[in-house]
């Protein structure tokens, strides 16, 4: 047991104070043992969480999923505090020098921004010369690797967009895309004949940067149209699943075929 004071309600400090009684002497056995690889699934999950109770418009579930990340980023600093690296103090001193730093239109600077296009432009500009990114290829260098593959495309596509690698019109992108496919389509048949065994791999991951691009440059959020295409699936599937008489794999793939079609239509 430690000592501490139970409250109808609770402070920041408080707050802090709880996540330091955890892993000190007397606390908690788990919190005590984790690291920061250890908990880096939870803060996946905890972010996820969070972004499934906004597009649900759910503010208790709002509120409860942004403590759950916010005791993430506290835990995090409470080890590095324990290494005596850096501390939760320093987390929030760092944040808000950016965006003091990043935002001169408002708290004083040479930048001037009168609308969110040219505050997006400055904060491009600002990010860069705080990183020292040189080039745009230093940019796209620095864009995570961990984030899901087709927000990362995205998020390169858009820089390399913004230093003027583009097309002129998305016809020249769909062009592409249906030159990846026919590269595609030749790989799966190559790997059929057991020429090869790794272009399909490739080939699958050029086709999806060819997507990528053409949602970049119509405007759409590739990740959030793969969503939506996966649930107008879900629900497809399921109508196609309840209409069945039998197993689906006793179903020929032309019957399948008649299954999706009758479904899709019921559903449009």
């Amino acid at each position: 047991m430690v000592d501490f004071q139970c409250k109808p309600r609770y402070g920041w400090e408080d707050f802090l104070e709880i996540m330091r009684l955890l892993r000190a002497p007397g606390g908690c056995p788990w919190d005590a043992e984790q690291t920061h690889g250890s908990i880096r699934r939870n803060f996946l999950e905890e972010t996820y969480e969070a972004l499934d109770a906004i597009d649900h418009d759910d503010p208790h579930a709002m509120c409860e999923e942004l403590g759950d990340i916010l005791m993430q980023v506290a835990f995090h600093a409470q080890i590095e505090a324990e290494r005596g690296r850096f501390t939760m103090d320093d987390v929030v001193d760092g944040v808000a020098q950016k965006l003091v730093y990043r935002h001169p239109h408002v708290f004083g600077g040479t930048m001037q921004a009168d609308t969110s296009e040219e505050v997006l432009v400055n904060w491009e500009a600002l990010k860069r010369k705080e990183k020292g990114q040189r080039s745009t290829a230093d940019a796209i260098e620095a864009v995570p690797h961990t984030l899901p593959a087709l927000w990362r495309a995205e998020k390169i596509i858009s820089k390399t967009a913004k230093a003027g690698f583009n097309w002129d019109s998305i016809s020249g992108a769909l062009d592409k895309l249906e030159e990846e496919v026919r590269e595609l389509r030749a790989a799966v048949e190559a790997e059929r004949a057991a020429e090869v065994s790794h272009g399909v791999r490739e080939e699958v991951g050029d086709t999806l940067f060819a997507a990528a691009k053409i949602a970049q440059m119509s405007g759409v959020d590739p990740e959030d149209a793969l969503h939506c295409a996966c649930d107008k699936f879900d629900t497809r599937f399921r109508r196609v699943e309840e209409s069945a008489d039998k197993p689906l794999a006793e179903y020929t793939e032309a019957e399948l075929e008649a299954l999706w079609k009758r479904a899709k239509q019921e559903l449009s």
